[in-house]
């Protein structure tokens, strides 16, 4: 049952992204993505707490409602940070590297070659 716990975790997160950017919509003075920011910063915030304040051993279709469907609903930064942070210390600092260089790198390369493809 923990992906029917997922699938409704991910469907609230996703929609509390999405009332994220709608709240801050009239703050987009800039071309900065504030909202993208907050939702990443906010979902590692509660990421964060829920991995680090409570034990999940016992409850993992809460932990699979609440870590992997809300925070991965709502931005998967705050995962790919976690993996990250685990990787860093558990000693594998190169990993962490290739990891972090990887994740950006391959995503800008594959959305510059869809804009591409899109705009010819």
């Amino acid at each position: 049952m923990n992906w029917l716990a997922v699938f409704i975790g991910g469907g609230i997160g996703s929609v509390l992204r999405y009332g994220l950017s709608l709240a801050f919509r009239h703050l987009e003075l800039t071309s900065f993505p504030i909202a993208t920011l907050a939702a990443n910063v906010l979902s590692c915030l509660l990421l964060g707490w829920l991995v680090f304040r409570f034990s999940w051993t016992e409850q993992p279709t809460l932990a699979a409602l609440l870590i992997v469907g809300v925070c991965g609903g709502f931005s998967t930064f705050s995962t790919f940070s976690l993996e990250t942070l685990q990787l860093m210390r558990s000693g594998q600092t190169l990993w962490a590297i290739i990891n972090v260089a990887l994740s950006i790198a391959v995503c800008i390369i594959i959305l510059f070659a869809w804009s591409k493809t899109i705009n010819e």
